[in-house]
């Protein structure tokens, strides 16, 4: 048996059993999929463990199904802002259930997708849910299955609330709401972070009427509060209302309306009410390790049930590993696929690691956010002398022939001029963060960027304008504007 890796050869001990595997991996999401394909890779024999469809949360109830309907979002905007183009269109209606059956059908394609990806590298699929007995040992469907190593990559569920009222038909997840057939009139959300803000947009798009309740003083509290700053203008412009800094006390049935709900906050200013036809519940994640009997097998986790884990991603029980969202940190599936290629390369021998230091995280709200490295209150934190460039989407060419000028690039820079940050909303901000990734990740200064001809008219010309406004050497932002950034 041997191993791969871009042409290098590693041997394996001999000896193993022929029903013993390599590594079983336990959960098929955007983590252990990539993690069998790549054990493939390296010449392991490999089987996966799925209680439920391939792909996990990320394509079955997060990213896939909630871009689905922010295409939704995105193409409603558009027609209501058909005039600005000069085009005229007539009355516009929205079919719930039609697009409902379209995101079904997407994630289907790629469920399929995903099946026959590992199917074709041999790896063998096992459906059920799985006790791990022993380090070697597995049991799925009362069927023992033998590994000398185990790759836990269970991912993570919504987080409840302790509010009153929180178990009244009409209050939902994140995950129950994606199987609405219709749009609510008004709808009040529960989470100012990535999840809460996303549904927001997309339902204001659709015509929900949306209120947004936030425990903390900022909107997207974990990434660059002038980016949390900045969207509550442009939701205030989509008619959406924000209330941060607020306690949602309770939830309850309006007596004096049929089916509608009622929720009672204290905020900054005093007590809030609100009428509401559902309330999405939008606080986050936890951990999912129900039933990998981690107790019985002294496997630590911290406070929170998240997998404590080495750097190579090794429990402290020797041939267990976990990733993703089940060993908390980015709870992204970017950065579960990469830590399991990390982590079976590890077992392979190879010496890789993480750049956990260069984590991009988008947010699809309207308009789109996106970030990589530290912000501006890490960078302080940390005692950094940092120095920052921005660029105004307004004065980009392409965003204006778009229609869509709403935000801006923000680059930070530390005393040696390693760029340590990039910040954006606006147009295909998601998109567009990569060149920031690349940029952080390989620690690039400020005149790496500089002298890299971008083309022209694009939306990649606002990157290179707020690095060179790290020195306020931007070409299109006059200097008596610069100083009101």
């Amino acid at each position: 048996m041997n191993f791969f890796h871009r042409g290098l050869r590693l041997s394996v001990a001999k000896g193993i059993s022929i029903d013993m595997k390599d590594l079983i991996i336990i959960g098929g999401g955007p983590g252990g999929y990539v993690a069998a394909i790549r054990a493939r890779q390296l010449g392991m024999t490999v089987a996966i463990v799925e209680k439920d469809a391939f792909g996990g949360t990320c394509l079955n109830r997060g990213c896939i199904p909630t871009k689905a309907y922010y295409r939704n979002a995105l193409a409603m905007k558009d027609l209501k802002a058909s005039q600005e183009f000069n085009i005229q269109v007539g009355s516009i209606s929205f079919d719930m259930a039609g697009a409902r059956q379209r995101k079904d059908q997407i994630v289907h394609n790629l469920v399929a997708g995903i099946e026959k990806l590992l199917q074709a590298n041999g790896v063998v699929k096992i459906k059920g849910e799985a006790t791990i007995l022993d380090k070697n040992t597995v049991l799925v469907n009362g069927e023992k299955f033998q590994s000398r190593n185990f790759l836990l990559a269970t991912g993570s569920v919504p987080a409840s609330l302790t509010i009153p009222g929180i178990d009244l038909p009409g209050v939902m997840n994140s995950d129950q709401v994606l199987e609405l057939d219709e749009v609510p009139a008004r709808l009040a959300i529960i989470g100012g972070g990535v999840i809460g803000l996303e549904f927001a947009g997309i339902f204001s798009s659709l015509g929900s009427k949306v209120t947004v309740f936030e425990y903390l003083p900022e909107l997207l509290n974990t990434m660059d509060h002038e980016l949390g700053k900045r969207l509550r203008v442009f939701l205030k412009k989509q008619k959406i209302n924000v209330h941060t800094s607020t306690r949602v006390e309770k939830i309850e049935l309006d007596a004096g309306a049929l089916k509608t709900l009622k929720i009672s906050a204290e905020g900054k200013k005093g007590p809030i009410e609100a009428q509401v036809d559902l309330v999405l519940i939008a606080t986050g994640r936890k951990p999912f390790t129900t039933g990998l009997n981690l107790e019985e097998l002294g496997i630590a986790t911290d406070k929170a049930g998240f997998i404590l884990v080495d750097r190579h991603f090794s429990t402290n029980v020797e041939g267990i590993y976990a990733i993703g969202d089940v060993i908390g940190g980015p709870m992204l599936a970017h950065v579960a696929s990469e830590e399991g290629m990390v982590a079976v390369e590890k077992m392979a021998g190879l010496e890789t690691d993480m750049h956990y230091q260069a984590v991009p995280a988008c947010v699809f709200t309207i308009p789109e956010i996106a970030s990589v490295g530290i912000s501006e209150e890490e960078a302080k934190a940390q005692g950094i002398a940092y120095r920052t460039g921005k660029f105004q989407f307004g004065a980009n060419g392409k965003a204006l022939t778009m229609g869509e000028t709403d935000g801006m690039v923000k680059v930070l820079a530390d005393p040696e001029e390693v760029i340590i940050g990039v910040h954006i909303i606006g147009p295909h901000a998601s998109d567009l963060i990569m060149e920031g990734t690349m940029m952080v990740k390989n620690r690039l200064k400020v005149t790496d960027v500089s002298g890299t001809i971008h083309p022209h008219p694009t939306l990649s010309e606002a990157i290179m304008e707020a690095v060179l406004d790290v020195h306020g050497q931007a070409i299109h932002l006059a200097p008596p504007r610069r100083a009101n950034l």
